[in-house]
């Protein structure tokens, strides 16, 4: 920089479950070693900054939640910036970078960004630097790293614009002339990291290379190996984040706090489970459950199409396992005190909300920490400082470095690598306490759709679920299975009744075991408000979940309003094995014979046909071959089109081919039907409910 004082930029964040947050974090981190200073503020916290009077350079980092819709803290945010009396040179003397987190995997990717990009430019501010889209179906870490490599630049060319306006100088750096020649627009959209801006002056350091012996046979890279060049190279590795927790231990004596503590989303209630079902065959590929919950005397409200939550915990034997990596499997049961250190370089550090001031510490790893999720870069990066032997210790600094970002794509996030598959792996890493604090994000509520009709069924909440499974692999010699789905299917273990001859046995009992619930309504993914207006629904696998629902209320609407016009009901069901997992079989057979469902098509992937013409596997196959159909119900008659499941190997695949069947049926070119689609989603009658 060219003046001795640290120069301001204001950072503000919107995150749903923190990871912009933690981004925001890492500039604010990385500013200090640039000469630079960040005021970091979320986005909510409107009283603690103006946009209106801000004369300094913003940048923002925002996630996207739901179907493309910013974070429920940039709520407020939006609402204010969307306001139509506001003069479009409101924001004209602004200047920001913006950065945005979403997912491919979703129609509206990166949408919560895209809206406050759009708004703040309808309002007259300009762009310092441009805006980047960071993806994390193939990894944020892609776009977020170079995207900040190449911020300070962006900031000092700002600030020496800024330094001749004013007057203060007529001297510019020899190397700041840069700033002016560059055109970052075309750096940002497709960045990785080899390409990425390099900062000389940034937080990274170069480390050399150390020599690590390795066997003959270790040709092929892996979790806890390299090979050259990366084995061979110097690297640039993160800043090492300052710590900022401390965690005192307690005696045994006290209670843990209630688990509706640990939620902000929206009130909790414990509802027991009354029944239990296996719908699959034992020998099915998946193995789905349902389940009934007691709602009746709770305030819990629900329509057929919403979702709702289930507080789930830790497996308790991984919690067990990293107590005894981290030496502490005698004091489980004390309490412990986190707060912050009083000598912390962190700014602005704050005790995490998702963690008690004051509970077990088995509590805090089985009820408040994602100990399976991902680690990032800068926890790699703080788990070097906790390894002793030098080999494990340069696997990680390769890891967590800009040479090694393949392999961390590779061997840490596509193979679902998690703190216990790393500690195994490298056993002489041994991390305290305070640092899986400060690392781990906070353990999410797990999410389902509802599966029934309050109408329907009084008092009753039910849901469907497939038992996640995660086979063993290199990185991880065990068989894993979902955190949340593993934990329930265990604990309806005493409901459930199989035999070898039946598929679906039932059997009820007194209700013992609770679980944890809070609502998530779902806004739009509701039955047409017009009975009589049509629908289609197109649900394979357990995505079938809320169409169950749909069909129940209807039918019980068609029982008590017998002079009502109901409009014709499709519905597309697909599964592996017409024997094995076709689920609600029975009670899809009953819809269609009482009129509830006037259209029931179904396909087998699995299956081996006899017939001459071989029979479509997909439902994405079924709804071609009633194009005619489907476009009446849609052009002609207004209907409704639903689609739940799964996003990458189902949804836009159905929605490739309705895309096809509209451009046939009107007659039209792909464009002219891509806008008709894009009209019935923003009629709110394409739908979907989907999940990657």
């Amino acid at each position: 920089m060219c003046c001795d004082l640290k120069r301001r930029f204001l950072l503000l964040y919107a995150t749903q479950k923190g990871q912009a947050k933690a981004i925001a974090e890492e500039i604010c981190l990385q500013a200090g070693a640039h000469g630079l200073e960040a005021d970091m503020h979320c986005l909510s916290e409107m009283d603690k900054y103006n946009l209106e009077t801000e004369k300094d350079p913003v940048v923002i980092v925002i996630s996207t939640t739901g179907t493309g819709d910013p974070p429920d803290t940039a709520r407020k945010f939006v609402k204010k910036i969307r306001d139509k009396t506001l003069p479009p040179d409101h924001l004209a003397h602004l200047q920001y970078g913006l950065l945005g987190l979403g997912d491919s995997e979703y129609t509206f990717f990166c949408n919560g960004g895209k809206t406050v990009d759009r708004l703040l430019q309808e309002l007259g501010a300009q762009h310092f630097y441009d805006t980047g889209l960071a993806d994390d179906c193939v990894g944020l870490e892609l776009v977020v790293d170079p995207w900040i490599d190449g911020l300070w630049l962006a900031l000092k060319e700002v600030f020496l614009l800024q330094k001749e306006k004013e007057g203060m100088s007529n001297d510019v750096n020899a190397d700041s002339h840069v700033g002016h020649e560059m055109n970052l627009s075309s750096k940002i959209q497709n960045l990785n990291l080899e390409d990425g801006v390099r900062s000389s002056d940034g937080p990274s350091h170069k480390l050399v290379d150390i020599n690590v012996v390795a066997s003959d046979t270790d040709t092929e890279p892996s979790l806890v190996h390299s090979v050259p060049p990366i084995s061979q190279s110097a690297l640039n590795i993160p800043a090492l984040p300052p710590e900022y927790i401390e965690v005192q231990f307690q005696d045994t004596h006290g209670e843990n706090p209630h688990l509706s503590s640990l939620i902000s989303e929206g009130t909790t209630f414990e509802v027991p489970v009354t029944k239990a079902s296996q719908l699959t065959r034992e020998d099915a590929v998946k193995t789905a459950l349902l389940l009934e919950l007691d709602i009746a005397n709770t305030a819990f409200d629900y329509q057929p199409g919403d979702a709702f939550c289930v507080i789930c915990p830790n497996n308790v034997n991984e919690v067990e396992e990293l107590l005894h990596i981290l030496g502490l499997s005698e004091k489980g049961e004390n309490f412990v005190c986190v707060k912050i250190k009083q000598d912390t370089k962190k700014k602005g550090a704050t005790r995490p909300q998702h963690i008690p001031e004051r509970s077990t510490l088995k509590f805090i790893l089985t009820w408040c920490l994602e100990l399976r999720a991902i680690p990032k870069k800068a926890f790699l990066r703080a788990l070097v400082e906790c390894t002793s032997n030098a080999g494990e210790k340069r696997r990680l600094q390769e890891l967590c470095s800009k040479q090694g970002a393949s392999d961390y794509v590779h061997f840490i996030r596509e193979s679902n690598v998690c703190l216990l598959d790393l500690l195994r792996a490298f056993p002489s890493c041994k991390p305290s306490l305070n640092l899986l604090i400060e690392h781990l994000p906070k353990l999410q509520a797990r999410s389902y759709s509802v599966s029934s009709s309050n109408l329907y069924q009084p008092g009753k909440l039910c849901f469907v679920f497939n038992i996640v499974e995660f086979p063993a692999c290199p990185t991880r010699p065990v068989l894993r299975k979902g955190v949340c789905t593993g934990w329930l299917a265990e604990l309806v273990a005493p409901l459930l009744h199989t035999n070898k001859d039946t598929q679906d046995i039932k059997r009820e009992s007194s209700p013992t075991e609770k679980i944890s619930i809070f609502a998530r309504p779902n806004n739009t993914f509701h039955l047409p408000s017009d009975p009589s207006v049509p629908f289609v629904m197109v649900g394979p696998g357990t995505g079938i979940a809320p169409f169950i629902g749909f069909l129940q209320h209807r039918q019980k609407l068609r029982e008590e309003h017998t002079n009502w016009e109901f409009g014709e009901t499709w519905l597309f069901f697909g599964c592996r094995h017409q024997d094995r997992d076709y689920l609600f079989k029975d009670e899809l057979r009953c819809f269609l014979e009482n009129g509830t469902l006037t259209h029931l098509k179904v396909c087998f992937s699995r299956d081996s046909s006899t017939a001459e013409v071989a029979q479509p596997k997909y439902v994405q196959d079924v709804i071609r071959l009633y194009a005619k159909e489907v476009a009446r119900v849609l052009l002609k008659e207004s209907g409704y089109f639903y689609v739940c499941g799964d996003k990458k190997h189902m949804a836009d695949d159905v929605s490739d081919a309705l895309l096809d069947i509209l451009s046939t049926e009107m007659e039209v070119d792909k464009l002219e039907a891509m806008k008709t689609m894009a009209m019935l989603r923003e009629a709110k009658r394409y739908l979907q409910d989907v999940w990657s």
